[in-house]
């Protein structure tokens, strides 16, 4: 996996718990649900490439 992609998978995530606590500190149940979707989409993402790395292996 590359670092870039590796960071931005992660990025991702982050973006997405930060969201989710926004929005259950402001009682926003639709920002927080966009946040947690973030989160298993960066995730998903990250297990994707990290199956693509074992196969090049």
């Amino acid at each position: 996996m590359t670092t870039g992609k590796k960071a931005e998978n992660a990025a991702q995530t982050a973006k997405g718990k930060a969201k989710e606590a926004a929005g259950r500190a402001v009682g926003n149940e639709r920002l927080e649900a966009e946040g947690r979707a973030e989160q298993v989409k960066g995730d998903a993402k990250q297990t994707g490439e990290k199956l693509k790395d074992t196969f090049k292996h």
